[in-house]
Parts: C-alpha cells; sequence; structure tokens
C-alpha cells in the first residue's frame, strides 16, 4: 500500500513543468470530501475509481486507485469547544483531513509546525471520541476509518539481518527497531481503540469500515519489531473480535495463517506472543462441546509452535493456551502430551527445561484415563530427562514429584513406571557430576520405597540382574578381543618364521 502510496504522488512527487500549483490544491480540497467505499476496496488505504468520482474514473470496469495524501501547506484547527455543535461534525472531517497528512520523522528538526498541528488535531479526535459529546455521522466514521489506515498500514522496515544481508541473530539478543513516527502514531491507535470500544459505535455501520481487509492488514502489522506498537494492535484486535462477531471465524482463519508461515517457512515473526495472548483469551471462552475446527486448531498449529528455535520468546504465552485446552476438555491431554514428545528438543537444554515447565502445568489438569494412554512413552522421555548431564534439566524432571497430583498419577500406576525409570535413578546416584541433581534423585527413589517397598525390591533385582548380564557380555567382549589379538600377534610370528 505504500508503494501505491508513493507511486500515487500526492505531496510526496516532484511537480513538473506543466503542473499547476492552483489545481493541485483544487485537487487536495476535492480529496478531501472523498467517500470511500471499504467495502469495494481492492487494497491500500483508499478506495476504488467510482468512490473517486468521475475525475479518475474511465471506461469500462472499475480499477482500484490509491488513496493519495493531501498536498500543500497544513491548516491549524480551533478546537471543538471554540466552534458552535453545529459545526462540529464539519471540524471532525477537516480534522482528519489534516492528520492524513504523511510526515517525515526520520529528522526531528524536519516539518516542526506540522507535527504539532497534527498531533494536536489527533489529541483532540481522540478526547472526542472518548467523551462521546457527539455521536459522528457515518460519513465522520467513514472518513475516519480511513484516515486510521493512511496512518498506520505502511511498509515496516526488514529485520536487522535483511538489512545487512548478515546472517540471521538469535531473535532474543537482537534490539527492537523502535518506530521514529510513533508520538503520532500513538495517537492514530488510540482513536482507533476508542472508535472500537465506544458504546456509541453501531456495529452494523462500522463493519463496512472495519471490514476483513482492514482486519487483515492489522493482522501484518503484528510483525512490527516495536513493542509499544504490538501491544496496541493486540488491544483492538482483542477488542473487534469481541464486538464484530461476524469476524470471528476469519480472525481465527488468519492468525491460523500466519502460525503456519511462521512455523514451516520463516520461523521470524515479531507477534506471536501477542497473538498468542490473544487466543489465550480466546479458547478461555470456548464453548462445549468442543468443535472440530478448535481440535484442529490445537493440533496443526499450536502444538507445531513448539517447533521453531525461538519458541522461548513466546513460550510463556504458548503454554498457557495448550493448559486452556487442556483444562476445557481433558480428554484432549493425551494427544497434548504426545504432542510435545514428538516436538521434544534433542540438544537445547534450554527448550527441554521450558517442555518440562509445560509438561507440569497439562498433567496438573491431566485425569487418570488420559494419563494412562500415554504414561509409557511420557515416561521414556522424563528418565533421559533424569539422566540428562545438564543440571538444570534433570533437576526440572526430578522437579515433577513435588507436584502432588502428579505423585498421585504416579503412585496409581507405579507398576509400569518405575520399572521405566529405576534404572535412571540408579545411574543419577552413581555417577551424576551435580550434587543436587544426586539428592533429589535420592529423595525421589526413597518416596518410591516408601510407596511400594515390594516393588522397589522388584525393580532393584531385576536391575542387578540387568547389570550381571552387561558386566558378563562386557567380560566375554574383552576376552574375545584378547583372543583375537593373540590370534593375529601369533599369526605374525609364523608368517616371519616362514619367511
Amino acid at each position: 500500500m505504500f508503494k501505491k502510496i508513493m507511486k500515487g504522488g500526492g505531496g510526496h512527487k516532484k511537480p513538473s513543468k506543466s503542473d499547476d500549483p492552483s489545481a493541485a490544491a483544487r485537487n487536495s480540497q476535492a480529496t478531501a470530501n472523498v467517500v470511500v467505499n471499504h467495502a469495494s476496496r481492492g487494497g491500500g488505504a483508499g478506495g476504488g475509481a467510482a468512490a473517486l468520482g468521475g475525475a479518475n474514473s474511465t471506461a469500462g470496469p472499475a480499477v482500484p486507485v490509491p488513496f493519495l495524501p493531501p498536498s500543500g501547506p497544513m491548516e491549524a484547527l480551533p478546537m471543538f469547544r471554540d466552534v458552535p455543535v453545529s459545526e462540529r461534525q464539519n471540524l471532525f472531517l477537516r480534522k482528519l483531513h489534516v492528520c492524513c497528512y504523511i510526515l517525515d520523522f526520520s529528522d526531528t528538526l524536519k516539518n516542526v509546525r506540522e507535527k504539532e498541528i497534527k498531533r494536536q488535531a489527533l489529541m483532540e479526535l481522540v478526547d472526542f471520541i472518548q467523551s462521546g459529546s457527539g455521536k459522528i455521522t457515518e460519513n465522520c466514521q467513514e472518513e475516519m476509518i480511513r484516515m486510521i489506515s493512511v496512518n498506520i498500514f505502511r511498509c515496516l522496515p526488514p529485520a536487522s539481518h535483511e538489512n545487512t544481508g548478515q546472517e540471521p541473530t538469535d531473535p532474543d539478543e537482537e534490539e527492537p527497531c523502535l518506530e521514529p513516527s510513533w508520538p503520532h502514531l500513538q495517537l492514530v491507535y488510540e482513536l482507533l481503540l476508542r472508535y472500537v470500544v465506544s458504546s456509541d459505535t453501531d456495529t452494523k455501520v462500522a463493519k463496512r469500515y472495519i471490514d476483513h481487509s482492514f482486519v487483515l492488514k492489522l493482522l501484518d502489522l503484528f510483525d512490527s519489531e516495536d513493542p509499544r506498537e504490538r501491544e496496541y494492535l493486540k488491544t483492538i484486535l482483542h477488542r473487534i473480535y469481541g464486538k464484530f462477531m461476524v469476524h470471528r471465524p476469519f480472525i481465527r482463519k488468519a492468525i491460523n495463517n500466519i502460525f503456519y508461515r511462521f512455523i514451516y517457512e520463516t520461523e521470524r515473526h515479531s507477534g506471536i506472543g501477542e497473538l498468542l495472548e490473544i487466543l489465550g483469551s480466546i479458547i478461555n471462552g470456548f464453548a462445549l462441546p468442543m468443535k472440530e475446527e478448535h481440535k484442529l486448531f490445537l493440533v496443526r498449529a499450536l502444538l507445531p509452535l513448539h517447533k521453531p528455535k525461538s519458541v522461548g520468546m513466546y513460550h510463556q504465552q504458548l503454554s498457557y493456551c495448550i493448559t486452556q485446552f487442556v483444562e476445557k476438555d481433558f480428554k484432549l491431554a493425551d494427544t497434548v502430551i504426545r504432542g510435545l514428545l514428538k516436538y521434544w528438543p534433542l540438544t537445547n537444554c534450554q527448550k527441554e527445561v521450558l517442555f518440562l515447565g509445560e509438561l507440569e502445568e497439562v498433567l496438573e489438569a491431566t485425569q487418570a484415563a488420559e494419563f494412562q494412554r500415554c504414561m509409557v512413552p511420557l515416561f521414556r522421555q522424563i528418565s533421559r530427562c533424569l539422566n540428562s548431564s545438564h543440571f538444570q534439566v534433570a533437576e526440572r524432571a526430578l522437579f515433577l514429584w513435588n507436584n502432588e497430583h502428579i505423585v498421585s498419577l504416579i503412585a496409581q500406576n507405579r507398576t509400569v513406571i518405575l520399572p521405566i525409570i529405576f534404572e535412571a535413578f540408579e545411574k543419577n546416584i552413581h555417577s551424576h557430576w551435580n550434587q543436587a541433581v544426586h539428592g533429589l534423585t535420592v529423595n525421589v527413589r526413597k518416596m518410591f520405597l516408601e510407596m511400594d517397598a515390594e516393588l522397589f525390591e522388584e525393580c532393584q533385582r531385576q536391575h542387578e540382574e540387568k547389570e550381571a548380564k552387561a558386566n558378563e557380555v562386557a567380560e566375554q567382549r574383552e576376552l574375545n578381543w584378547k583372543r583375537l589379538a593373540e590370534a593375529a600377534a601369533q599369526s605374525g610370528v609364523e608368517d616371519m618364521v616362514t619367511a
């Protein structure tokens, strides 16, 4: 859209010799009175040729024409309180026109007067909407959404590694690129938020302008590196989801698509955490029995989000969403636990610690029947974590026994679980380098002994037999190698005598 604006010219193109300054001023004034039908637009912040009138239309099918930002000098306008009530709607439109000017914020000394005029106009518009001092007309609402579109829908700057051509660095270590025009942009977002939440806003009217195209462009902005912008977008989109019921399926599907592209293509997106925060609230409101669409979303989008390397940046929000599903429908626990095991990290110890924390939250909401379905593969993985040479992984796995509900599930199924993990306990006690892990292992081992002494002794006997057999095999292997070495040496001696 930004490219279209730049090509369109407006206040940014150099005048040619044949350009008439007075004509440009007239065109600017005409643009201010244009009514744009957002429902029929093909893209960008502006409307189609029909909306722009005969001057821009040609014979044949209507072709979308981008909105041209106003040109010419910016006019300072009076405040709402200084004009009669009957004039306020007209003043509202004039202030919107002023706010459509696109100013250069890369240079703080440039357009100082214009920036202040625009800032004052935006503050006045926000106060006007917030105060509810007058219900704005449909024309004003349409023009306001157009002004908001002109300001916020823009090309985001490329990520730092895309700018330099260098290898992408860890997103955790990157400094966010802050939006230089934020002082104005914040007021534009505040205006949109106040419009959406206002009790005076009629959704039947507003949905003509806050349409699918508008929502999709809002979602594109979640990739902004500026956390302040993402926070506003999160709040606004959540409010739109709550107020415009007609948009709900579309918003969920659009967020799905962002996740798919992130997981399977780019693995880089700044707003995954904020989108998951919105979804956490949405999932919390799901009705039971849960729709198949929502279960598919869990399996196809949420669980695969554990795969990217940058999962640490949004894991807290992801874990909340996953846990919400299990708390809503306990039968999903088996699906979730097997999904976690599928994407369990092999070489990233920090991710393993995160997974173990999430696993504890899921198990907290798991009931016995679902636990029994997945306990064998689950405790095989926990057994590997217990023996991890990274002490934080082993320690976090042992902390699972601090949770009373998990201990209760383990106790009910101890005859299956203890034989799986007994060897890991013995290995830690005899050879783990970390004293904290050693001490915790002793405590958990003692818990099993007190839980079922007979089972514990049986596991110990089987372990000793297994160790004895392993030692016997190792000794036999050593003896075989010794015999081979002796035979080879004897063969070498005989060859030398023969020679």
